[in-house]
C-alpha cells in the first residue's frame, strides 16, 4: 500500500523496456487516441485502495464536527444532580486521586466544586439527559450514541488536538480524514475526496488556534490532506481564470502543464509529481463544482429555516453544516467542519451559550435533513472535542458563573448514522464526571470504531513509513466499541 514501491516497480519496467530498446509510440498513440474520450468517462478520480473496503460498510461518507477547545460534558451531557451538594466545597481527595491538572489551575489555593448551572432532562424515547442549551440536538437522541466515557492521553490543546485527530499526539501523522480519503478514495470526480470547514464562532473570546495538522495527510501523498474551503470571499484561492484567460485556453496550459510534469515523474520518479497533476486537474473542475457547491439558491425554505438564521451567512456552522450535506450528496468522501471557541477557562454559562447557538440547531438540522434524504444510513456523523472540562471552577466561582480547566481523564462525544445504533448511551463516569467507572473508551477506540463503520479492519489498514507499518489506531492494542453499533 506504499505509492512509492509501486512507482519503483513500474520505474524498473520502464528502464527495462528503454534499455531494450522496444519503442511502442506509433500503436500505443492509435489506442490511446481511440480510448481517450471513453476513459475520461470512465476513470475515477479518486479511485479506492486495491481490496478496500475490507467489508462491506454502513457508512458511505463521514462529517466530523470537531467543536475545538474541549466542550463541558459537565454542561452539556454527563448529567450530575449530586453535584448540588457539594458546590463551593474542595473537590474530595478520593476523586482526584493525585492526578495531574494544568498550571492554570495548579496554582490555585483550593478546587471548588462547581455544579452546571444548566437544567437536563430526559429526551426521546430512549430517554437520553441532555442539558437544555442542546434542545434542537436533543429532539434527535433517537438516533444518537452518546459515548460519555471517552478518554485521551493529552492534557493540552496541541497534543490533544492532534491525537483525537490523528490517533497520536507526536505531529506528523495523517488525520483520519486523510487516511479514508486514501483507503476509500471518493465517488466524487469534481470535489476532492476529503474538504474541511473552519467556520466563524459568535463569541467574542480569543479560541485556540487550528493546525492545519488536523487535516494533513502527513506521511501519505499530500494529495490526501484535506481541501480547506474558504468561509469568506472565493471559497477556494484563485479558482476563477485570470482577466482575459478564458476556460480553453487554462485547459490547454493544463494539458501542457501535465506533459511537463510527466516528463518530470519519468525522469525523477517523485511520487509528489503524480500529486502536483492530479491536483492541477481537481483545481480546474472545481472551477464549476465549487460554484455550484456553494449556491444555496435551490434549497428549499422549509431547509433553510431547519438549519437556522444563520444558515444563509457564508462563514457560519449552519452554513457549513447545510455545505456537508450537499458535499456528501455529491459523494464527497471526508467533511470535517472545525469549530472554534470551546475553550472556557472564564465565565463558561455566557461563553457557552454562544457556542451552543451556533451549532446546536445547525447539528440537528444536519441529522434531520440527512434522515429525511435517506442519507443517514450512510453517513456517520462524529461530533465531540479534544477534551472535556473540570467538574472544579477555574477562578472565582458563583452559582451563575464559573470556568473550568482541561480535564483529559473523560469527555462526551456522540455518533450517529451509518452503522450506529442510536438511542444508546455508552461508558459512565463517577459522581464528579472525574473518573470514568465503567465501559472506558479511548480515543483510538473511538478511530478504530470509524474505521469499522467505514468498512475497514483498523489492524490491517496500514501504511509502511520508517520501517513501521503506521496505523492510525497506533501500535497499542484498540478496540471497536460494538455496543454502538447497529
Amino acid at each position: 500500500m506504499n505509492p512509492l514501491n509501486d512507482w519503483s516497480l513500474n520505474q524498473t519496467r520502464r528502464t527495462f523496456f528503454g534499455s531494450g530498446g522496444i519503442r511502442l509510440g506509433g500503436i500505443a498513440a492509435g489506442i490511446l487516441a481511440a480510448q481517450e474520450s471513453r476513459a475520461e468517462q470512465t476513470v475515477q478520480v479518486h479511485p479506492p485502495l486495491m481490496g478496500f473496503p475490507h467489508f462491506a460498510p454502513k457508512a458511505k461518507a463521514i462529517i466530523y464536527l470537531h467543536m475545538n477547545g474541549g466542550p463541558s460534558q459537565i454542561d452539556l451531557w454527563d448529567h450530575k444532580p449530586v453535584l448540588e451538594g457539594h458546590f463551593d466545597k474542595d473537590l474530595p481527595d478520593t476523586i482526584r486521586m493525585g492526578q495531574r491538572i494544568t498550571t492554570m489551575t495548579s496554582g490555585q489555593s483550593r478546587l471548588p466544586v462547581a455544579p452546571s448551572m444548566f437544567k437536563f432532562a430526559r429526551h426521546g424515547q430512549c430517554g437520553t439527559w441532555v442539558s437544555e442549551l442542546l434542545n434542537h440536538t436533543a429532539e434527535c437522541v433517537d438516533d444518537i450514541a452518546v459515548i460519555r466515557s471517552v478518554h485521551t492521553n493529552a492534557i493540552n490543546h496541541d497534543p490533544a488536538c492532534t491525537f483525537v485527530t490523528t490517533g497520536s499526539e507526536v505531529p506528523g501523522k495523517p488525520s483520519v480524514g486523510s487516511w479514508l480519503a486514501y483507503g476509500l478514495g471518493s465517488d466524487s470526480n469534481n470535489l476532492p475526496a476529503f474538504v474541511v470547514l473552519t467556520p466563524r464562532w459568535t463569541s467574542k473570546q480569543a479560541a485556540q488556534a487550528l493546525f492545519s495538522r488536523m487535516w494533513s495527510s502527513g506521511f501519505l501523498p499530500s494529495k490526501y490532506t484535506g481541501v480547506a474551503l474558504r468561509s469568506v470571499g472565493d471559497p477556494v484561492l484563485y479558482i476563477e481564470n485570470p482577466s482575459g484567460v478564458d476556460s480553453t485556453s487554462r485547459r490547454l496550459m493544463l494539458d501542457s502543464l501535465a506533459k511537463l510534469n510527466q516528463r518530470s515523474l519519468d525522469r525523477f520518479g517523485d511520487p509528489e509529481t503524480l500529486t502536483r497533476i492530479s491536483q492541477y486537474e481537481m483545481a480546474y473542475r472545481m472551477q464549476s463544482s465549487v460554484p455550484e457547491l456553494v449556491d444555496l439558491s435551490g434549497e428549499t425554505q422549509q431547509t433553510l429555516e431547519m438549519y437556522g438564521p444563520e444558515v444563509q451567512k457564508p462563514g457560519t456552522f449552519a452554513a457549513s453544516a447545510l455545505l456537508a450535506r450537499r458535499m456528501v450528496e455529491r459523494g464527497v468522501r471526508v467533511v470535517q467542519i472545525l469549530h472554534r471557541g470551546w475553550d472556557q477557562h472564564g465565565s463558561l454559562p455566557s461563553e457557552i451559550r454562544h457556542q451552543c447557538y451556533d451549532t446546536d440547531q445547525a447539528c440537528a438540522a444536519l441529522l434531520k435533513d440527512l434522515k429525511q434524504r435517506g442519507l443517514l444510513d450512510s453517513t456517520l456523523v462524529v461530533w465531540g472535542g479534544e477534551f472535556g472540562r473540570t467538574v472544579y471552577s477555574q477562578g472565582a466561582l458563583s452559582h451563575t458563573n464559573y470556568g473550568r480547566d482541561h480535564h483529559p481523564r473523560n469527555f462526551c462525544m456522540w455518533l450517529a448514522g451509518g452503522g450506529v445504533k442510536g438511542g444508546v448511551v455508552y461508558g459512565a463516569t463517577d459522581d464528579f464526571s472525574y473518573n470514568i467507572v465503567e465501559n472506558p473508551c479511548h480515543v483510538n477506540d473511538l478511530n478504530a470504531t470509524i474505521l469499522h463503520c467505514m468498512g475497514i479492519d483498523h489492524e490491517r489498514f496500514t501504511y509502511r513509513f520508517q520501517g513501521l507499518d503506521q496505523r492510525l489506531t497506533g501500535v497499542e492494542p484498540q478496540k471497536v466499541v460494538q455496543e454502538i453499533l447497529a
